[in-house]
This record gives C-alpha cells, sequence and structure tokens, in this order.
C-alpha cells in the first residue's frame, strides 16, 4: 500500500475490552444481527427464517457476503483493490457453502449426506400466463446439487428433520474459579476479533491426551451473544505464551487466514518490504548464549524429520532442499540485552509462520537455543544444573513467589531461571495487524472503499510471570 498506515497503539490489560469508534457502531443483536450480515459475516442460526413449508425448513435469501479471502489479500498489501477479484462472495457460492454457513451447529459430513440423498431443494420462480392473459410468478421446489451456485434471493430448504437432530455439543463446564480465568485471558475484541494472552501450559487446539484447549474453552465462554464459536487462525506453542488472535465469525476467521497465509507467501517470495509488513509479530525470548552480531537475519529452509522409530517428529535446518521436502523461513533478531551470566534476550520476528520455526532458528542456526527448549536444546540444557550452581546459586535466598493452585493445573509461579527445570522462555509480546472490523465495516457502506489507508491494531501483552522473573533476576 502506498500510503502509510496509521497505527492505533492499545496497550492491554486483562480482561478488558477496549472501547472505541468500531465497536460502537457494531452493536450487534438479535434485530440488527442479519443487517451486519455482510459485514460480520455472524451465520447466526437463530436469524434463519424457518417459515416450515409442509416437511420443508426455510433458509434466509441468499445474499452477497464479503470475499473473504480477496478481502485479505488487500489487507495484507498483496493487492491494492477488491477489483482484481469479486468483493462479493456470491459468484462463486455453492449451495453446500450456504448452507454450512446458515446453519453452523450441522455437522458438514450431514449437509453433504443430504445432498447425496437428494433432499435439499431451492425455491424457483417462473412466470406463468393465465388463459386469460394474465401474468403471474409461480413458486415451485427444485432439486439442487452441493455446487450449484447460488442466486440473490434463492432460498434453500431442508428437510424439517434437522430440526430434530440432537444438538452435539461437547462443553467443558468450569468451575467459577476457572471460567474468571478463562475471562481474564481476553485482552481486546470488537465483533470481528478476540485477542487473548494465551498461559503457558495451556494447549491452544484439542487432540490425543489433551483434556482442556484454548479453542474449546473460548467456545464455551467466550461466545457471548454470537451463535458460533471464536475460531483459531493461527498458533502458538503448548508451552509458549503471549498474544493469540482468534476469529469471531466465519469471515472476519477467513480474512485473518488470508492475512496470515499472505504473510508467510510474501515473505517466501523475497517480498520483504517493510512498506507491505501489514501483519508484524514479535516475540521475546531468553537464550542461553549470545548471537555474533546484534541484529540480522536468519533464511533457512526447514524441514520435517521422524525419530524415536516414528514414535515423534522434529524439525530441522534442511541444508539441501533438492533431496528432502523443505518450507521457506525466514527470522529476523535483535539482542535486546544481555547479561554476563550468559543469557541473552532477544526479539524475534518472523517473518514466516512454519512449526518451531523460532526455536530452530535460535537453536541450530544462531547456536543459541531459547531456555527451557528441552527439544532442540537439550544438549544445552544437560549442563543447566552446573551452570545453575555457579552462576545463580547466590540469588536463591531472594524471597520466591509463594506458590499457589492456579486453574487446569497450569503451573504459573515456578519455571523462571532459579529452578532447576526452567520453563520455555518464548512470548508472543506484540502484534500489529489491520483492523479487520473497521475493513468489513466499511465494504458494508461502500464496496469501492478505500482501505489503503485503513487504520491498524497494535496489541502488547505482558510477560508470563516466569520469564518477568527471569528479567528481574538478570537485571538486579
Amino acid at each position: 500500500m502506498a500510503a502509510a498506515i496509521l497505527r492505533r497503539r492499545v496497550f492491554l490489560q486483562s480482561g478488558r475490552e477496549i472501547p472505541g469508534k468500531v465497536g460502537a457502531i457494531f452493536s450487534i443483536s438479535s434485530l440488527n444481527q442479519q443487517f451486519l450480515f455482510f459485514a460480520t459475516g455472524n451465520d447466526a442460526v437463530s436469524e434463519v427464517q424457518k417459515s416450515k413449508k409442509g416437511k420443508w425448513v426455510t433458509l434466509p435469501p441468499f445474499a452477497p457476503v464479503v470475499d473473504a479471502s480477496s478481502l485479505g489479500k488487500v489487507l495484507s498489501g498483496h493487492r491494492t483493490d477488491m477489483k482484481g477479484g469479486n468483493t462479493s462472495a456470491g459468484a462463486s457460492t455453492t449451495a453446500l457453502k450456504w448452507i454450512v454457513r446458515c446453519c453452523p451447529q450441522l455437522p458438514r459430513s450431514l449437509v453433504q449426506k443430504l445432498f447425496r440423498l437428494r433432499q435439499v431443494r431451492r425455491e424457483a420462480s417462473d412466470m406463468i400466463t393465465s388463459d386469460i392473459g394474465v401474468q403471474k410468478q409461480e413458486y415451485r421446489l427444485k432439486r439442487v446439487a452441493a455446487k450449484d451456485l447460488m442466486n440473490i434471493g434463492d432460498r434453500i430448504l431442508l428437510p424439517i428433520t434437522v430440526e430434530e437432530l440432537p444438538s452435539v455439543k461437547h462443553e467443558y463446564r468450569c468451575n467459577d474459579e476457572e471460567e474468571n480465568f478463562v475471562h481474564d485471558l481476553e485482552l481486546y475484541k470488537d465483533p470481528a476479533i478476540i485477542v487473548l494472552n494465551k498461559p503457558p501450559g495451556l494447549p491452544v487446539q484439542g487432540g490425543i491426551g489433551i483434556k482442556r484447549s484454548l479453542d474449546e474453552l473460548a467456545a464455551t465462554y467466550l461466545r457471548y451473544y454470537y451463535s458460533e464459536p471464536p475460531r483459531l487462525v493461527h498458533r502458538l506453542d503448548r508451552d509458549s505464551s503471549g498474544i493469540l488472535i482468534m476469529g469471531r465469525t466465519q469471515t472476519s476467521a477467513t480474512v485473518l487466514h488470508s492475512i496470515f497465509r499472505e504473510k508467510t507467501f510474501g515473505a517466501s517470495n523475497n517480498d520483504i518490504d517493510n512498506k507491505k509488513r501489514i501483519l508484524q509479530r514479535r516475540y521475546w525470548a531468553l537464550v542461553i548464549g549470545s548471537p555474533r552480531r546484534q541484529r540480522g537475519s536468519i533464511s533457512a529452509p526447514l524441514g520435517k524429520v521422524v525419530v524415536d522409530d516414528g514414535k515423534s517428529e522434529r524439525i530441522t535446518i534442511v541444508e539441501n532442499v533438492r533431496i528432502m521436502s523443505s518450507q521457506h523461513a525466514i527470522t529476523e533478531y535483535r539482542v535486546i540485552k544481555s547479561s554476563c551470566h550468559g543469557y541473552t534476550w532477544l526479539e524475534l520476528s518472523p517473518l514466516t509462520g512454519r512449526k518451531h520455526q523460532l526455536r530452530v532458528h535460535c537453536a541450530e542456526v544462531l547456536g543459541t537455543p531459547i531456555v527451557g527448549d528441552y527439544k532442540y536444546g537439550w544438549q544445552a540444557h544437560r549442563k543447566w544444573k552446573q551452570f545453575f550452581q555457579a552462576n545463580i546459586e547466590k540469588n536463591l535466598d531472594e524471597n520466591l513467589p509463594n506458590k499457589k493452585a492456579h486453574p487446569f493445573g497450569l503451573d504459573l509461579e515456578s519455571g523462571s531461571i532459579l529452578d532447576k527445570q526452567p520453563h520455555l522462555h518464548l512470548h508472543c509480546k506484540e502484534m500489529v495487524l489491520p483492523d479487520v472490523s473497521l475493513a468489513l465495516q466499511n465494504l458494508q457502506l461502500s464496496v469501492d472503499c478505500d482501505l489503503s489507508e485503513l487504520e491498524s491494531l497494535e496489541f502488547v501483552a505482558p510477560l508470563p510471570s516466569h520469564m518477568q522473573r527471569s528479567w528481574d533476576i538478570l537485571n538486579s
């Protein structure tokens, strides 16, 4: 974008909603939710006007929605306007996509089955002429296929039996302390996004062996009046912490996905002009040792290898990209502060979003593994006990924090460099991204709006307690 981006700094306090003009304009209620559907994509099944015609349930008439992927490219600076593609996704919205959008509570597999069984209809109108020459519009139902494109005003009808389906919700009910803890993670929200300060040790996404994850907790307690749950648009490692962005609607999540994807795509194609860095992420990390240079850029492809007889995998630097599959990865770094004890605080700015990118680049390229990273810095941590006794033991007499039980079994008090087994010292401290909510609002007012000077949001998240304590120790 040629014009400079205006920034709005938001210094965040846990559990506090940041007021502003965007939030004031977007007061979504049951009365105006459908009106704001174009801008927010808040696909509320409660807004589905279920007028029953015999054995059918009728969905709302099809209306154009934002082409979220194209909007993401515009906001990421890889397209100057929406004219290169449709602002409205109506030209490419299929019957399947429209049903999924209107009925997020229906499993996609069930919707596909309804199409296979030819149980989905579209209301079609024909002009007929009576015997006396009077023309009138007659409505009739036609079968519709999953890939059939929607036209403006089309109504889809589903079998009334879909209303009888049991509501499948795997919600984890928290006690009051746990619920308050989840709400305290919230740093900011507007109609399009929720920003959380993820604590270390809490998985972002569920999986095998994971009892509680941040995405399912957000779906239960951070949905508020929205019919759909917040959606993940990027990841943080389980043991890392910091800023996590979630899309509150399907449309905003798709826009954010596109922004993150275009960020990686642009950097991978050597398009790393500062003017195009619409999305910026800055991590703080405490590493063992010190880089040879005070600042620099790391460009090293990453690949996945299987270890332990196929039981686990790790990411490594790929020396020969011709014989091993790899992904381009770029990280910028600068030294924040060095310590006489052999530690260095680094600011890491990933220009691409690869799995374990920062951890591998620090350990294998800079030769300075992150404190608490036993996967990629295990050799350095083998000497941790000896180093601990020789350099830090004099600080052990300081008053240690009083340990207390935290929700979900999280250990948020210990893990500093005073401990023999410190926690991972990697924290997403700052993030800058376009104001997606404002962009969607502007598109609602005019599809030809100029997004080149769109205001950006900047978030700053405080360090977790174990990293803050390490910072205080090394500065004492």
